[in-house]
């Protein structure tokens, strides 16, 4: 990925944690909060792919470290995965709460391993990190929390039930922290993707093309599209916004052309 160093220096002396920053959407929010300033813990279960982002981001002159986590482990896990990240950030920021699993089958054929990852990492991880990290945001009296949601909770879809249905508790998580939390500094917001093209769906091309085909934008969405939401939602220019969830999804969720 190439990214290009900004001037403005929105997030300079912040830190940020992107669980998922490995590839993808993590990786691409990853790059444009380091571009702004802000010093960036990289995390996944591949520590090979993390160093690789946390080398792009030095030599585009960012600061960034890797901590390794699988975010379907044990809450004791996460909970000590949130304290190396504070170790090694000095304190945390911001949360983005990128990591996510799609298993897209049907309901029936959803296996209950399945079933049980995908509340482990895109509903419980999330609580967690939350519960480990906001109060201390809290009590500095400033942060910032994003979860990465789907277009896919606004709208009822033939297919992955259950992952429509971690998303919609994603976002009514995050109204609840932003009522839980607003009061101290700390805003809680969520962006919601559409459909995007990753390194882990290449193969699934053609589908996001029709998808996306007859949307206002007629385009895919890309992971960088996304950073930049998260990137607004993080900086002092969305102070007054609390609660949302941020559709960046070329209008899939909202219009039909025809």
């Amino acid at each position: 990925m190439t990214t290009t160093r900004s001037t403005s220096g929105r997030l300079a002396s912040r830190t940020a944690l992107v669980t998922g920053s490995t590839s993808g959407i993590g990786e691409a929010t990853a790059h444009a909060l380091a571009a702004e300033g802000a010093h960036v813990l990289v995390s996944g279960r591949d520590a090979e792919r993390g160093q690789a982002v946390v080398d792009a981001i030095r030599s585009d002159g960012g600061r960034a470290d890797f901590v390794r986590v699988d975010l379907g482990g044990s809450y004791d896990e996460i909970r000590a995965f949130a304290a190396a990240a504070t170790e090694v950030l000095g304190h945390v920021d911001i949360l983005v709460n990128n990591a996510g699993i799609y298993p897209a089958t049907a309901t029936a054929d959803l296996a209950d391993a399945d079933l049980d990852a995908m509340l482990a990492v895109n509903v419980r991880a999330p609580h967690v990190l939350v519960a480990a990290l906001a109060p201390a945001m809290a009590g500095r009296g400033r942060g910032a929390i994003v979860t990465i949601g789907s277009w896919m909770a606004q709208v009822g879809v033939p297919f992955a039930a259950m992952y429509a249905a971690t998303k919609a508790a994603d976002e009514q998580l995050t109204r609840s922290w932003a009522a839980e939390f607003g009061p101290q500094g700390v805003r809680v917001n969520t962006v919601a993707p559409g459909a995007t093209l990753t390194p882990g769906n290449e193969d699934s091309r053609e589908v996001l093309d029709a998808m996306t085909a007859g949307t206002p934008a007629g385009v895919v969405v890309r992971p960088a599209d996304i950073a930049r939401g998260v990137l607004y939602l993080v900086s002092d220019d969305a102070a007054m916004v609390h609660g949302v969830t941020l559709y960046v999804d070329g209008g899939i969720s909202t219009t039909r052309m025809g």
